[in-house]
């Protein structure tokens, strides 16, 4: 008996600060702003407002966002909406993608950086061992099999220290 209410105890302090964390999310504080009372106004009229804060875009990203809100539904001016993503770019920017050192990078942070085949960053570190580390992007270029194309468009994602 003892043990059981032991267990009812710890349960209801689980739940209760369960709720207590859910609440905290479910009434998100939005920093002040312009834009601030439009956001709250019309990213909660389907959902809550931490799931629309939540994400973390750049303007055009918040743009597209917006855009699908208003297909699916959402009500307010072209003015309104064009408001709340200046104010969602302000405070919720994307995070910053983070820079691969080619000469330090294990495979799988080559693989999953530049999106290659495993193959391709396994080459590059071959490469890498056998005839030191790469100056610039034209010297990871000369890696036999590489895909020129990925690399390019990922290039100022790269360091060569």
């Amino acid at each position: 008996m003892e043990r059981s209410m032991r267990l009812a105890s710890r349960l209801s302090i689980k739940i209760l600060a369960g709720c207590a964390l859910f609440g905290a999310s479910a009434f998100a504080q939005l920093p002040d702003g312009p834009g601030k009372a439009e956001t709250e106004r019309i990213c909660s009229q389907c959902h809550e407002l931490a799931r629309s804060i939540s994400l973390r875009q750049d303007h055009a990203g918040w743009q597209a966002t917006t855009d699908k809100m208003v297909t699916l539904g959402a009500k307010g001016t072209d003015q309104e909406f064009q408001t709340v993503v200046n104010y969602l770019s302000a405070h919720y920017p994307a995070d910053e993608v983070p820079r691969i050192n080619v000469n330090k990078a294990r495979a799988i942070d080559l693989e999953a950086g530049l999106t290659l085949r495993r193959s391709q960053a396994a080459a590059i570190i071959e490469y890498r061992t056998r005839n030191g580390p790469f100056k610039s992007i034209e010297d990871l270029e000369k890696v036999p099999g590489i895909d020129v194309a990925r690399i390019e468009a990922k290039k100022d994602r790269l360091t060569f220290q």
